[in-house]
């Protein structure tokens, strides 16, 4: 039978196999007899690859926030000072605790011992062919090559075996970044384009995956290389999918939907043709809390409860829109970007937030407790009925904005001003607000406004799966998108300013504003202007804080001027990388100090 072994044990012992048979044994099984018994029985090796990817990366919600929080585009929840500080302001004066990542870290090279396992056994599986095989274990190339990008951005060098190991070393060295890039990745991903199947499937990547993230990878090097010598590789890999998505998708299956209303609707969901890789989870199984599958439905809702007409129980849960309390905030940047040189919003900020909710209680009647917190003028009386609008956030550049805030405090629904909720001068977060009715000239603390705040879409849901109503256990069984074909534009886009001064960059980000009815963008495309475009184009999708690290963003001067409320608690040298988690350095020599990255 086989023993699983802790991936902490793993990696001290010189990151041995994580699947591997050792001690009593009776039933004189080995995985290479495993995988030489049938094609099935490695195939089996294989699906235990993805384990870690939906358990603790993107399968996970937590993940999303090591991936956009920290960065130019979000805060927390109301911008709190305490709530989820570890992801989003660095562990603010305390700095990030040291086993913050210690879930991501195990996982990541549990899966790699997987990889690592189907690799070497590839071989001596019985499949027809040569093509069949290589078709299989491309799969483990692929979520290899993902574990270690992963790794590497999240901890810079990590050690790297590539074969299962039995020895064990209590003092393994680390391979430098872009090392891993070269020597890894990089080989991985291009072996699984080779030979993955041309396909659209779920979680099982295809080959517009692995060219997908081939031409990620490249791009990533520039982080480490200061000659950005694969800057052309990246802009040649990306050209390959581009050119097969405006030719039909004939070659790759890459496409590109013509709105981007329809990258998003819901009936695109399970089969969407533009994500190039997408993992949803599917009913069924008997391990515990196998109901929540994917929450990231759950992240990005404003506090809508603080006004008590809005209520969130029973159908709520289960209702598009609906939920309130998620973890991030997004910031004054952010929502700046959306604003054209025109003066117009990009139609993309109405189709990817939400800003407006209707009241789902039977009534609600304003008191005097709150028309005091919200400060009401003295004519607001009346109700609010089931499904009339109860609260609307209204932005500076939208159209009727003044005639809509001239009269925010006489409605008797809720007009949030977006400049009641930041402070466009210092580019923060209203912590504070000013009475203008109630107490007029007073100051209070907390702002009653700071908790309604444009809510991001992208992965709302209302297909679910009900496990247990009376308890609000709900799965959502919609997928989620790791990359989509427009971030391909945008990569295109970015390495072509880096190989060829930026004569074609225009082009390929003009592609992508123009397929969301956004003012095209003319000359002098910078890296900054790549940057904004893929804020307002892939937030909330995976990417932003990597993207600052490429960019040489991820700095406290950048920050400050950005996100001033992440800014203040960024440390230079120090929280570019993620702390080592400490319960694996204390099983190292000298309790794994040198392997620890620099401030923790």
């Amino acid at each position: 039978m086989y023993k699983m072994t802790l991936p902490l044990l793993i990696l001290a012992g010189g990151l041995m196999q994580s699947c591997k048979l050792d001690e009593y044994n009776p039933s004189g099984f080995t995985i290479d007899a495993v995988a030489a018994s049938s094609v099935e029985g490695y195939q089996k090796i294989v699906n235990n690859t993805y384990f870690g990817m939906e358990r603790a990366l993107y399968g996970n919600s937590q993940w999303m926030m090591f991936l956009e929080g920290g960065t130019d585009i979000w805060t927390n929840q109301k911008n709190s000072p305490t709530s989820n500080i570890q992801f989003f302001k660095y562990g603010g004066i305390a700095n990030i605790p040291t086993n913050t990542l210690n879930t991501v870290w195990n996982v990541c090279y549990d899966g790699i011992g997987y990889c690592n396992t189907a690799i070497k056994y590839a071989p001596t599986a019985p499949f027809p062919s040569d093509a069949e095989r290589n078709a299989s274990v491309a799969q483990a190339h692929f979520m290899r090559a993902m574990y270690y990008y992963n790794l590497v951005e999240q901890f810079g060098g990590v050690t790297a075996p590539t074969e299962p190991v039995a020895s064990i070393n209590l003092k393994p060295e680390r391979m430098a970044p872009l090392d891993v890039y070269k020597k890894i990745i990089i080989p991985d991903l291009e072996f699984a384009a080779q030979w993955l199947p041309v396909n659209n499937g779920i979680t099982k990547p295809s080959k517009k995956s692995a060219l997908g993230f081939l031409a990620r990878a490249f791009l990533q090097t520039v982080e480490y290389d200061d000659t950005k010598s694969l800057a052309g590789k990246a802009l040649e890999t990306a050209k390959l999918l581009i050119a097969d998505s405006e030719s039909g998708g004939t070659k790759y299956n890459a496409f590109m939907y013509p709105t981007f209303d329809e990258v998003f609707a819901e009936s695109n969901n399970q089969n969407n043709r533009e994500s190039l890789w997408s993992h949803r989870f599917v009913v069924g199984g008997v391990s515990n809390n196998a109901w929540v599958m994917n929450t990231h439905n759950e992240l990005f809702y404003a506090v809508v409860t603080d006004f008590p007409a809005m209520s969130f129980a029973g159908t709520d849960y289960t209702t598009w829109g609906r939920r309130s309390s998620g973890s991030f905030m997004p910031t004054h940047h952010l929502l700046n970007l959306f604003v054209q040189d025109n003066g117009t919003l990009d139609p993309r900020y109405q189709k990817s937030f939400q800003t407006t909710w209707t009241g789902n209680r039977a009534s609600y009647t304003w008191s005097d407790a709150n028309l005091r917190t919200f400060d009401r003028g003295a004519a607001v009386t009346g109700s609010l009925l089931l499904g009339d609008k109860t609260i609307e956030f209204v932005h500076p550049n939208e159209v009727g904005y003044a005639a809509k805030v001239a009269t925010k405090l006489d409605q008797k629904y809720l007009v949030v001003d977006y400049n009641d909720v930041y402070n466009a001068g210092t580019k923060t977060v209203k912590m504070d607000y000013n009475r203008v009715n109630r107490e007029p000239g007073t100051t209070v603390s907390p702002n009653p406004f700071v908790g309604f705040y444009p809510s991001l879409t992208k992965h709302n849901s209302s297909n679910y799966f009900v496990n247990n109503a009376a308890s609000n256990r709900y799965g959502n069984l919609n997928a989620m998108f790791m990359m989509r074909m427009s971030e391909v534009y945008l990569i295109a886009a970015e390495a072509d300013i880096y190989a060829n001064g930026g004569s074609g960059a225009a082009a390929y980000v003009n592609k992508v504003r123009s397929r969301a009815g956004a003012v095209p963008l003319g000359g002098g495309i910078t890296i900054q202007s790549v940057l904004d475009e893929r804020a307002r184009e892939l937030c909330g999708e995976f990417v932003r804080f990597y993207d600052l690290k490429r960019t040489k963003k991820l700095n406290k001067a950048y920050l400050n001027s950005t996100n001033p409320d992440v800014g203040q608690f960024f440390r230079d040298g120090n929280n570019e990388l993620r702390p080592i988690p400490s319960s694996f350095l204390n099983t190292l020599q000298g309790g794994g100090t040198y392997y620890q990255n620099p401030g923790y």
